[in-house]
């Protein structure tokens, strides 16, 4: 075969370091339009992303040139880096260390798009704690809960 084609469909979660609530509403469509420019810079394309004051869910396809572990490396650095010109408040920001990445299919692309959009309702009466647990188990990812939570 000549050439290299493919389409992988990623969901990532991560949230603010020790879940600080920082991701206030007047900022966020900003920075979710910066971190779609910056999957963008690694031909990762971003399709949803969203998320409420302590965490963040990516929807995006991914790159057959880059690991998912460079990408949100430099997803979260770049990010955060920007996050901090943004005013007092921002200027000690960080992501967590860790992050959670899942396949989607192609068909769950609707499903997990409107998971991302009304996470602010879904918030509302699901912690974050729960939810990332859930992820977890529902993709059968074994995990230490000591070393899941900075």
């Amino acid at each position: 075969m000549a050439q290299s084609l493919s389409k992988i469909y990623l969901h990532i979660v991560f949230g603010t370091k020790y879940r600080r609530r920082l991701i206030k509403p007047e900022i966020e469509d900003d920075l979710y339009k910066y971190m779609a420019g910056i999957l963008r810079n690694m031909d990762c394309t971003a399709i949803k992303i969203g998320g409420v004051s302590d965490h963040i869910h990516i929807l995006n396809i991914m790159s057959r040139t880059i690991s998912v572990s460079k990408m949100i490396g430099i997803l979260k650095k770049d990010s955060s880096k920007w996050l901090k010109t943004k005013g007092e408040e921002f200027k000690n920001f960080h992501w967590q260390d860790g992050y959670g990445v899942f396949s989607i299919s192609q068909r769950e692309l609707d499903r997990v798009k409107l998971y991302i959009e009304n996470q602010h309702k879904h918030h509302q009466i699901k912690q974050f704690k729960v939810e990332y647990r859930e992820f977890l188990k529902a993709f059968q990812v074994e995990f230490d809960e000591r070393y899941v939570w900075d």
